[in-house]
């Protein structure tokens, strides 16, 4: 136990160290959800310095800042199946009261490597087409990096565009909404707050930098 423990440490070590070299800011600092705030069922535990989604449908969003213009944020997850989901709430206003808040007045940046080109990673959720699946295998390490600017919003992963989405432009070809859970159409705020989402029971989503950067 004592070796894990310190094997663990030193990889949170490692891990903060290079992410302050590069002008990145952790939101999660690796041992404790200081700063963030949990609503709706479910939650998020903390597992040999990662966190670990579970049950849903719920949301843990940050609550020291909102992020606009100029505002990279980046996380780094993997999955426990294929299908395992999650997501990064990005651009909601206000303080949500419920769950489903931030995706209704917010965008989704999804995580799902089992659904269509319009439900899947790095996709605004059932509102962009995905220009590329680069998502790797269950128990692989993805980076998901999202830059917001205007009303601009830019998703890759592993370095590879997903999604470059202006939500005020007069030629989105945004789909019709079909069901009842997929956001409501219509432009967002340019800044707001981020979270990740826990999704269900039989999805296990694991996050291991949840950090951000500005003008860079």
């Amino acid at each position: 136990m004592l070796a894990a423990s310190g094997a663990a440490g030193l990889l949170l070590f490692v891990h903060a160290a290079r992410s302050g070299d590069e002008g990145w800011t952790q939101l999660w600092n690796g041992k404790s959800l200081d700063g963030w705030e949990h609503v709706g069922p479910g939650g998020f535990a903390i597992e040999n310095g990662l966190l670990k989604t579970e049950g849903g449908m719920g949301l843990l969003w940050y609550t020291k800042r909102q992020f606009g213009t100029g505002d990279t944020l980046r996380v780094v997850f993997k999955t426990g199946k294929n299908d395992s989901n999650s997501g990064v709430y990005i651009r909601f206003p206000e303080r949500p009261k419920d769950p489903w808040y931030p995706i209704h007045f917010g965008y989704e940046v999804q995580i799902d490597n089992g659904d269509d080109d319009y439900h899947c990673t790095g996709v605004i959720y059932s509102m962009t087409k995905a220009m590329a699946r680069p998502q790797k295998a269950p128990g692989e390490w993805n980076t998901m990096e999202i830059t917001l600017r205007g009303d601009e919003t830019i998703v890759k992963v592993n370095g590879v565009l997903i999604t470059d989405f202006h939500d005020r432009a007069a030629t989105n070809e945004i789909p019709p909404r079909k069901h009842w859970y997929e956001g409501v159409r219509g432009p967002r705020a340019e800044s707001g707050y981020m979270g990740v989402q826990n999704h269900d029971n039989g999805s296990s989503v694991f996050f291991k930098e949840i950090s951000f950067r500005h003008g860079q």
